[in-house]
This record gives structure tokens, sequence and C-alpha cells, in this order.
């Protein structure tokens, strides 16, 4: 019973890691990390729009990694285009930190197969190793869950701090200014808080596995023989 019970939680193991290792490539591949609205200033200074008047120069924009779209809103009706980061908008971004934000997570896949791997080993065999048993597991999944978290915080960074969305919605704008009013993160880039859950998850899942489960022992009750017995 407790070699099945151990099996169990390194197999959710493995799950949990192969679910963070999907869950980044979905976060890659759907471009919708930040989303948010885009005033267009010029506009409004043109013709010295009021409160009421704003809404008819507000635009939207939503971006990934590697791609994104805005809708330029400047009194004349939505303009919609599509963007891509890669080659040209990279250089108007800190792409320096952009191009370790993608690093991290590609090192993050190779990370949580790792960490899946050794999951599945402990499940078929009892390593001789140490490093190779469950404090293996839980080092892999720290390193995945950090490196995780670590490309999230680099993202928060280019967005708070180096104006990533003001940067991507003034991309080739020769004649119109636009200002951001208004960002919130979107599904990828709770993806990939998911992603750094499910690494944190299998560090509990690793702890109860190792609880030590009472061996059941059944009880042989001694059969007597009386002298009746015998006779009979």
């Amino acid at each position: 019973m407790p070699g099945w019970f151990r099996n169990a939680w390194y197999g959710l193991a493995s799950l949990l890691s192969f679910s963070s290792f999907v869950l980044i490539i979905v976060a890659l591949a759907v471009p919708h990390w930040l989303s948010g609205k885009i005033l267009c200033q010029t506009g409004v200074d043109l013709v010295n729009a009021t409160d009421p008047e704003l809404v008819k120069f507000i635009g939207d924009i939503y971006y990934g990694l590697f791609q994104g779209c805005k809708v330029r809103q400047c009194g004349l009706g939505g303009r919609q285009s599509q963007f891509t980061i890669f080659p040209h908008l990279v250089k108007e971004l800190n792409a320096g930190l952009h191009v370790i934000i993608l690093l991290l997570l590609v090192l993050a896949l190779a990370l949580a197969l790792v960490s899946m791997g050794f999951a599945i080993l402990n499940m078929i065999q009892v390593p001789y190793r140490a490093v190779n048993g469950p404090g293996g597991i839980c080092l892999w999944n720290v390193l995945a869950g950090g490196v995780v978290a670590l490309a999230i915080t680099s993202f928060v960074a280019a967005v708070k701090f180096h104006d990533l969305t003001e940067r991507i919605a003034n991309f080739q704008e020769k004649l119109f200014q636009f200002v951001v009013v208004e960002e919130r993160y979107e599904e990828s880039f709770w993806i990939c808080v998911a992603s750094a859950s499910a690494h944190a998850a299998n560090l509990v899942v690793v702890a109860i596995s190792q609880i030590p489960l009472p061996e059941i022992k059944t009880k042989i009750e001694e059969a007597t023989v009386t002298a009746e017995d015998i006779l009979y």
C-alpha cells in the first residue's frame, strides 16, 4: 500500500510538470499578455475635446511576446492594424529585456521536462542517489518555478518601468501621439502565473509523498486444540 501511495503522488507530480510545460507553450503562442486603452492625444489637442468627447479618441491595444493588434481612434472612426515584435518593433523596445523574457521561458520549458522526468523516474524505481530522489524533484521544480517567476517579473518591469505599451502604441506613428490610459494583464500572463504555481504545488505533492503510512498487519490467531476436539 505505501508503494502505491508514493507512486500515485509521483504520478501527480509528473502531470503537474507536464501541465506547466503546456501552459508555457500556450502563453508563448497566444498574443494576449496585456491589453489596454490608448488615447489619441494629438486628436484631442486638435479639437480641444472635453470629457464627454474623449471616448471618440480612445482606442484599444493588446499584444503578446511576438505580435499584437491596436485600434486607433482619432475622431475619424476606428482603424485596426496588426504588428509583430520581431524584427522591427523590438528595436523600439528594451530589446535586451524582451529577449531575456523569451530565453527565461524557453529555459523554463526545459526545466519543466526535467522535473517531469525525475518524477517519472521515482515512480518507476527508487533511485540509489539522493539527488535523483525526492530532493532532486524539489530542486528542479524550484528552478523551473523560479525561472517562470523571473520571466513574469521581467515582463511587469518592462510594462511599468520601460513604458512597454506606450512604445508599442506609438510605433511608426508620425502624425499622432498616443497615451496609455488603462492597462490590464490578460490570459497569457495569468497562464504563466499558473505555470509557476504548478511547480509550487509540486513541492507540496512531493512532501505529501514522503509521509510514512502505517503498515496494515493482519493478526493471526493461534488455534487452540482441546481434547474434545481430538475425540470429535
